[in-house]
């Protein structure tokens, strides 16, 4: 699994539907003043307990500044608010070739159930928490607070 976490000071997703005749609609699906948009990459050998070590260290990550200035506070402290993504293109592997390949990336039928567990853990946690809408044409409006971007990768924890 894979998160893009940026610390926003605001952000905002709206959907772009298509009809068959080729008329384009938008709404907004979600919208979030400061904290965190997190870009969602769910791999296919992902599941529920990499998940759940996943958003307990996105909720700990102390990357807001405190009265002197240092990143010691995290999302709770500051009363930050939480947009998760699903970006199957972060689960690209590059390594071949210029055209990636997604080979890897959980199919709807896994990745589904996992970032919808991901979004309810948020919520369960006290947090304001909007959503994009899995699978759809999207654009993502973020104001960078920084800037400030962390890869989290669940390679990296200890699971």
């Amino acid at each position: 699994m894979r998160f893009v976490i940026q610390r926003v000071l605001e952000g905002k997703t709206t959907i772009i539907e298509t009809d068959e005749s080729g008329n384009k609609t938008e709404y907004i699906s979600g919208q979030i003043s400061k904290g965190f948009v997190v870009l969602c990459g769910i791999f296919e050998s992902d599941n529920m307990q990499i998940a759940d070590k996943m958003v307990q260290k996105l909720l700990s990550m102390r990357i807001f500044e405190d009265e002197n200035g240092k990143t010691n506070l995290d999302l709770k402290s500051v009363g930050g608010e939480l947009m998760i993504v699903s970006q199957f293109t972060l689960c690209a592997d590059v390594s071949h070739g210029n055209r990636p390949s997604f080979i890897n990336a959980a199919k709807p039928d896994l990745a589904i159930p996992i970032y919808e567990h991901i979004i309810s853990k948020c919520k369960n946690a006290g947090f304001k928490t909007e959503t994009g809408v899995f699978g759809a044409d999207m654009r993502v409006d973020i104001v960078n607070d920084g800037p400030f971007t962390i890869v989290l990768d669940s390679s990296d924890l200890k699971i």
